[in-house]
């Protein structure tokens, strides 16, 4: 199984359980192909400066739960709902919201803010863009906003959300569908330069 970070894991079923059999060193291996969407996660749900702390507090709560995983669930998703939650519990714990800003900024990352061979007019029309969606999304309510991070902030199918965020799919086709409703009110331009 390929992830969608490149990482590459031949069978995660059978790293669980070597981890399960006590080979605590395999779980390495879930680590490292798992981090890159955890940190998205722990990003796009407001963890700001903690994500890494957010996401090595999962990791290590999913290691002490994996007795309780699902034989034959997907991993990814089991985690991210973990990520998640950790993530409301940071930011409830310190009691912040973050800015639209400071999470675009977060988002970002490393990125270079103006790419060398791009020009400079359509990288501030693309930061503009990404500002106002970051906007929009803050104004949507919460189950909203979950499911448009895990859709297409996390890439995650519509399977892996409903089994990320614990809801039927049923649920997260409705409430997808009224939050794309919702930003094509809120962006600028209807949504129609947005996508």
């Amino acid at each position: 199984m390929r992830t969608r970070e490149g990482g590459l894991i031949v069978d995660e079923a059978a790293v669980i359980a070597r981890v399960r059999a006590g080979e605590a060193e395999a779980y390495a291996t879930l680590v490292r192909a798992h981090t890159a969407v955890a940190l998205r996660a722990a990003v796009a749900c407001g963890a700001g400066a903690e994500a890494e702390d957010v996401v090595q507090q999962a990791f290590f709560k999913a290691y002490r739960s994996l007795g309780r995983f699902k034989e034959g669930a997907s991993f990814r998703p089991w985690l991210l709902r973990i990520v998640v939650n950790e993530t409301r519990n940071t930011v409830r714990s310190v009691g912040r919201q973050r800015a639209v800003a400071g999470r675009e900024a977060d988002l970002l990352g490393g990125e270079p803010r103006i790419p060398e061979s791009a020009d400079p007019a359509v990288a501030v029309e693309e930061q503009e863009r990404r500002r106002h969606l970051l906007a929009a999304l803050d104004g949507l309510g919460e189950d909203h906003r979950q499911v448009v991070i895990h859709r297409y902030l996390l890439e995650l199918d519509e399977a892996e959300t409903a089994e990320a965020l614990g809801w039927p799919r049923g649920t997260v086709k409705s409430r997808l569908s009224r939050a794309l409703k919702k930003l094509e009110t809120i962006l600028p331009g209807g949504g129609e330069e947005h996508g």
